[in-house]
């Protein structure tokens, strides 16, 4: 029987460009999640001056700022932060459903990992949990998923190029 190679990504070769794309909007919630996701890149090797953050005035806008960053800045991994808290209304639906499916189809569109750091809640207390308190930080999270992406994207493009992994 063949043996079932196994590629993934790993914490080491991970310093690149990375643009953090920011919804304002709750941002006593969303700046949290930028620390953590600065801090975790930072502590993994990436250097200050290779991390980019743009503002945007909340999630809804951000897919527009993550199509140009990728379109213009070429990163090696975009990391999206916001959060959109449940109100009385269905706008929570439309933002936080529409987000999420630009996001997913941004990263397959341009082939850049996109990790998805958006807060969907249903109330502040649960931003405030996922935001660096009993949940974690949401933003480390998204950090370090982008860094095993672009380390697992790199695996490909060795694998590619003829060379060994």
């Amino acid at each position: 029987m063949q043996p079932i190679s196994q590629v993934e990504g790993s914490f080491v070769d991970v310093d690149g460009r990375y643009v953090i794309v920011v919804g304002r909007f709750n941002h006593h919630v969303v700046d949290s999640l930028v620390e953590g996701a600065v801090d975790s890149l930072v502590r993994h090797g990436v250097d200050e001056e290779h991390i980019d953050i743009v503002h945007t005035p909340g999630a809804w806008e951000l897919p527009l700022a993550i199509q140009r960053a990728l379109r213009v800045a070429r990163p090696d991994a975009v990391i999206a932060l916001g959060a959109v808290i449940r109100g009385g209304t269905p706008h929570f639906e439309y933002v936080a459903g529409e987000c999420n499916s630009a996001l997913s189809r941004l990263q397959l569109e341009f082939e850049t990992p996109v990790a998805n750091g958006v807060l969907t809640v249903n109330s502040i207390e649960q931003a405030i949990e996922r935001a660096g308190t009993k949940a974690g930080n949401k933003g480390t999270e998204a950090a370090m998923a982008a860094m095993e992406m672009v380390s697992l994207m790199r695996c490909f493009d060795t694998s590619s190029d003829g060379g060994e992994q």
